[in-house]
């Protein structure tokens, strides 16, 4: 009885990490990232030798940046900066907007449609800004590596121009994953609707995946442009004279295709906070 027993137990502790880790991989497969980490190997470096290497990055508190014109007169700026993580997204400035946005920058992800403006801008954002991580998401016929992916290409030029600098691309994998996570918050097919994914969506994920907590700047939630007393900003606090935010945010939630469904994301968003240490301010969400 007793070496029976020994047995059983021996079987058990053999049994019992196997059970932890199936149990672990299959939580991994879950569809909101707040609920859990995804890990980093979705994002591959963009450098001579080193296209293996995967992005490794966390932080206990980040604070996520919105371009929106929400940021206008905010006066963020010095709370922003004392982050230890400051997440920003495409080309957004910093020159002339530090009162209200910081001058810090951790981290951007930035839209295969904006890396020409980056390029375009070198001396700033692949110099100067030597210690920010760059990551770049887009379709794979831009993405391909095979000297035909347009966006890549010039991404593997400033990688080799700047070899300080760190530069990611966001899997295939990873992209599809994102689509995943859409479809079945929402019950839609992103494709099929005829929309993209925002660089907000693509960064929520990332900040989700990374930050411990994060607090949102500038991001209004999905019901704001409905209520009567919203304000009226511009769509980016650094294009002062386009169309305003809530107009751009309606048209494309409608746009039967090529449009971002902004206005959806953002009651994701709010499903997310319920899980993640999520806070948002300018405007305040009420989850």
């Amino acid at each position: 009885m007793n070496s029976l027993l020994f047995r059983w137990l021996c079987l058990l502790s053999l049994s019992l990490p196997l059970l932890f880790w199936f149990g672990h991989v299959v939580t991994r497969d879950g569809i909101s990232p707040a609920a859990h980490s995804t890990g980093s190997g979705g994002y591959m470096r963009i450098a001579y030798g080193m296209t293996d290497q995967f992005l490794d990055m966390h932080c206990n508190q980040c604070a996520l940046v919105s371009s929106s014109g929400q940021m206008l007169g905010t006066g963020a700026g010095e709370e922003i900066d004392k982050f230890e993580c400051v997440i920003r997204m495409n080309n957004a400035p910093i020159k002339g907007y530090e009162k209200d946005v910081g001058r810090r920058t951790s981290v951007r992800v930035v839209s295969h449609t904006s890396v020409p403006l980056l390029v375009k801008n070198e001396h700033y954002f692949f110099k100067q800004s030597a210690g920010t991580t760059y990551v770049i998401w887009g379709p794979d016929k831009h993405m391909r590596q095979d000297g035909k992916g347009r966006t890549f290409n010039a991404l593997w030029k400033m990688a080799t121009k700047y070899p300080n600098v760190r530069i990611y691309a966001m899997t295939k994998e990873r992209i599809e994953y994102c689509d995943k996570m859409f479809q079945n918050e929402t019950g839609k097919n992103r494709m099929k609707t005829g929309a993209y994914l925002s660089t907000g969506f693509f960064t929520m994920v990332l900040a989700v995946d990374m930050c411990d907590s994060i607090h949102v700047y500038g991001m209004i939630d999905g019901n704001y442009c409905s209520r009567g007393n919203h304000s009226v900003v511009p769509y980016h606090y650094y294009e002062k004279n386009r169309i305003n935010e809530c107009r751009m945010y309606k048209f494309h939630e409608h746009a039967k295709r090529g449009g971002h469904r902004f206005m959806t994301e953002k009651v994701i968003y709010a499903k997310w906070a319920t899980h993640h240490k999520m806070k948002f301010k300018y405007p305040s969400w009420s989850l």
